[in-house]
């Protein structure tokens, strides 16, 4: 089956509910936004962090509810279940790893190798959350696939596979390898973090299957940067 033929993407002509971000899709039983960068996707801690995708979903939507997380910092494709067995159905595939997961970066340094894997197990920073390190005693298992895009002149442009799903994996293992993410203002050196003025890490394609029907779907947000 070509997945090209069943990609789903941004309809410009189909302005989003007031408040919500670009709808890239929405149906009875799932929704998927476009996420911009600046926007958490579950409250945080404070009523300063209030505010999230989920919440303005759920007003939109009611029932609506997060199956995945992007960092606050990070855009793109992201989906939500409408009810309880759709969401049950949807946090199998990303649990059992039956998704597909595509993100664009631009790193700093030119990457040497056109392909790639990152094998480096990840734990939490317990003195500087919500950093996340490498350890490899202690951490948890971590995978990222990369494939170089393009080369420019001090920097990189990469298209990255995550195949586990820990918090700031793409981020810590391109920093692991030397090529921190542009704009990070978390692992970057400040001449990268001054670089851009987001973090230059976007989920451009989503592949995953129907709650109701089983098709395999995949979702694609361009890179906008």
């Amino acid at each position: 089956m070509d997945k090209r033929n069943q990609t789903r993407g941004r309809d410009p002509r189909t302005p989003a509910p007031a408040g919500l971000p670009p709808v890239l899709h929405a149906d009875n039983r799932m929704l998927v936004f476009s996420k911009p960068p600046g926007l958490l996707s579950v409250p945080g801690i404070g009523p300063d962090k209030a505010d999230c995708l989920a919440s303005r979903a759920d007003e939109a939507f009611p029932g609506a509810r997060i199956v995945h997380r992007l960092d606050r910092d990070t855009s793109g494709v992201i989906v939500l279940a409408r009810d309880v067995e759709a969401h049950r159905m949807l946090s199998i595939q990303f649990q059992e790893r039956q998704v597909d997961k595509r993100y664009e970066a631009v790193v700093g340094g030119l990457v040497a190798f056109d392909h790639g894997e990152i094998d480096a197990p990840m734990r939490k920073d317990l003195d500087d959350p919500p950093r996340q390190i490498i350890d490899d005693a202690q951490g948890r298992a971590a995978k990222t696939r990369f494939t170089v895009l393009d080369r420019m002149e001090d920097r990189t442009r990469v298209e990255l596979a995550p195949v586990t799903g820990r918090s700031h994996q793409l981020r810590v293992h391109m920093l692991s390898i030397g090529h921190p993410i542009l704009g990070d203002d978390l692992y970057a050196p400040a001449e990268l973090l001054e670089a851009s003025k987001r973090l230059l890490l976007h989920a451009t394609i989503l592949t995953i299957s129907h709650p109701s029907t089983n098709e395999e779907i995949t979702f694609f947000d361009p890179c906008p940067f």
